[in-house]
């Protein structure tokens, strides 16, 4: 961390896309810009793609002035990718840079902070970075779990902005390390964890009507694997003792919901409180990816006990399984703790007070703004 990057007064904040709430990206967003205007005024400048206007939460931010850029078409934007392409940035990444994200963000007074969000605007402001004293928020080790997007290496690109910008904001403490070690050297980074605002989230009370409920961004290849898992190789085996147990599946980008009539899948829905006051009991069952999983966060907001698996539990670096969730290491595990939830209400009951303590001590816009005033 640089006196530089910590001393300004207001904060320009430039993302690739609509900020929307729809998916952990889009969740992450919201987080740390909420946060953010909470302590001092910020300019949000989004470049209009996936949706046409940000979500309405973010217009209940105080201090946040929020600026739409269309971008343009034609020459302008072929030469805006083939000179990101030059500088190395793999092929669908560079397709999102355009002239419009760039300059707005030159001329920016000295004092103003500058904060790239993801690896697109990370793209479009890198020789930016080269001049000034730039934040990139990460969503993840990008390069962990891919190795090109399109045409070109992405850990060589990875290892160029997190090596170019001044400070790097990683979602978790694992995070830090990769991208250290991914850059081969000391890099300025901060703990920027995933959050929800606790404060417009009351706890639900379970039915006790045998439902599990897994909420995820089905775009994302890791959460279709996990929902593989869960459906597949998990609750066949639940089923042989609970054969009553239902699952609700919700969220955008699944091509056709899962073949057993017991699993619901109703796809994105835009109010999730019903969602997951209808559950008994959330699952993650996430085998690969990273970053701190929202959807995990916000179950234990809303006050359900949550069966996760070990890499998953591994991302909330701060919880600590038994006490704030149940882990499990395999699909007998896993179904035996769904089993167990189903069979034990005040065991349930137990997790899920102190998974909401632990988010609102941990993971809560509240706290961010701490950090990051």
């Amino acid at each position: 961390m640089t006196a530089g990057v910590s001393t300004a007064t207001r904060d320009l904040f430039l993302t690739s896309a609509t900020p929307t709430l729809a998916g952990g990206a889009a969740l992450r967003t919201y987080g740390v810009v909420a946060a953010l205007a909470s302590e001092r005024p910020v300019d949000l400048v989004y470049k209009e793609f996936g949706a046409r206007e940000p979500a309405p939460e973010y217009a209940a931010l105080e201090r946040l002035e929020i600026r739409r850029l269309t971008a343009s078409r034609g020459w302008r934007r072929a030469l805006a990718y083939g000179r990101s392409r030059a500088r190395g940035v793999p092929s669908d990444l560079a397709r999102g840079v355009t002239p419009e994200l760039i300059a707005a963000a030159e001329d920016v007074p000295a004092e103003t902070r500058i904060i790239a969000d993801g690896p697109v605007t990370a793209a479009a402001l890198l020789p930016l970075a080269r001049r000034r004293e730039l934040v990139y928020l990460a969503h993840n080790v990008e390069s962990g779990f891919h190795q090109t997007l399109g045409r070109g290496n992405l850990p060589r690109f990875e290892r160029t902005v997190l090596r170019t910008y001044a400070e790097c904001w990683m979602a978790t403490r694992s995070d830090e390390r990769a991208a250290r070690a991914l850059a081969g050297r000391e890099l300025r980074t901060r703990y920027v964890p995933n959050v929800v605002d606790v404060s417009l989230i009351a706890p639900v009370q379970p039915p006790g009507e045998g439902r599990a409920l897994f909420v995820a961004d089905f775009t994302y290849r890791p959460n279709r694997e996990a929902l593989a898992y869960l459906v597949e190789e998990v609750l066949p085996l639940v089923w042989q003792r609970r054969p009553d147990l239902r699952l609700s599946v919700v969220g955008r980008g699944l091509a056709e919901p899962p073949g057993d009539n017991r699993v619901e899948a109703p796809g994105f829905v835009e109010e999730l409180r019903s969602a997951y006051a209808s559950a008994d009991l959330a699952v993650v069952p996430l085998l690969h990816g990273g970053g701190s999983p929202l959807k995990f966060i916000e179950a234990l907001a809303y006050g359900l006990p949550v069966v996760a698996t070990e890499h998953a539990a591994r991302l909330i670096e701060d919880g600590e399984p038994g006490t704030h969730f149940l882990s499990a290491g395999g699909p007998q595990e896993f179904a035996e703790a769904i089993e167990r939830l189903l069979n034990e209400p005040r065991l349930g009951a137990v997790l899920a007070a102190a998974g909401r303590e632990l988010v609102e001590a941990s993971y809560s816009t509240q706290v961010l703004a701490r950090l990051l005033a």
